[in-house]
């Protein structure tokens, strides 16, 4: 029997009876195409679906070395080519936040880096200096403890200039995975299989997933935003990039 199929999209990680594989054979015959469901995915909507992810198919996961290396010199030559830029802002948004609130221009906080290294990543302070201010919660779009001026600076993502430091100090890298507190990744790794490769990068001030997904607010969000961070970690490259 000849079908009339452009192609066919099939759960190829499930077992199929006779009848069904004996029918996916028939339309290899013909010459039908037949889509992996995930892989559908993947290339559609740029993310790795994860709950079938087996171990086999992650260890494919492993960025090229040599990419890497150039990645980290393209990094250093960016930023020290915009520290002009730079100086000028970073001089500018300080004077505005300590006319704005009371308290430290930059806030500073642990955060997991590279292979599980915690590192302290940088900031322009954005909310109001209180004693519980490195209280560990997931971020909030109206959070009221934010000042004026750090709304204006999350607005355009300005906050987050001060990580140039950490991305000439090897901690961080223009794009890749957000870098996590250090609490949430250690309840991720046990609530999320393969939590812990997506700090085989450096961290990124910004990311795949931070573009396509953006903020998480908690643990379904980390686990949906985890597969664009697979995706990358998958097909890092200078076009990705």
């Amino acid at each position: 029997k000849n079908y009339k199929l452009n192609g066919l999209i099939v759960d190829l990680n499930r077992d199929h009876d006779e009848e069904t594989s004996s029918f996916l054979s028939h339309l290899a015959q013909q010459q039908i195409p037949i889509y992996h469901s995930n892989g559908l995915i993947e290339t559609l909507w740029g993310r790795i679906p994860l709950i079938e992810l087996t171990a086999d198919e992650i260890e494919a996961f492993v960025p090229h070395k040599f990419y890497t290396s150039i990645k980290r010199v393209v990094d250093i030559v960016l930023v020290l080519m915009l520290s002009p830029l730079l100086i000028f802002l970073t001089l500018a948004i300080a004077i505005a936040i300590k006319f704005d609130s009371p308290g430290p221009i930059l806030f500073q906080q642990p955060r997991t880096g590279r292979y599980g290294t915690p590192f302290n990543v940088l900031k322009f302070r954005s909310m109001i200096a209180t004693e519980n201010s490195n209280d560990i919660r997931f971020a909030e779009r109206n959070d009221k403890r934010v000042t004026p001026v750090g709304r204006f600076l999350r607005r355009l993502r300005l906050d987050e200039l001060p990580q140039m430091w950490n991305v000439l100090r090897g901690e961080m890298s223009l794009i890749g995975p957000r870098p996590e507190q250090l609490e949430f990744t250690t309840r991720f790794d046990q609530l999320i299989p393969f939590y812990g490769f997506r700090h085989t990068l450096r961290p990124g001030i910004t990311g795949w997933a931070q573009v396509m997904y953006g903020y998480a607010a908690s643990d379904d969000q980390t686990r949906a935003k985890l597969e664009f961070d697979f995706f990358y970690i998958k097909h890092i490259s200078f076009w990705l990039d």
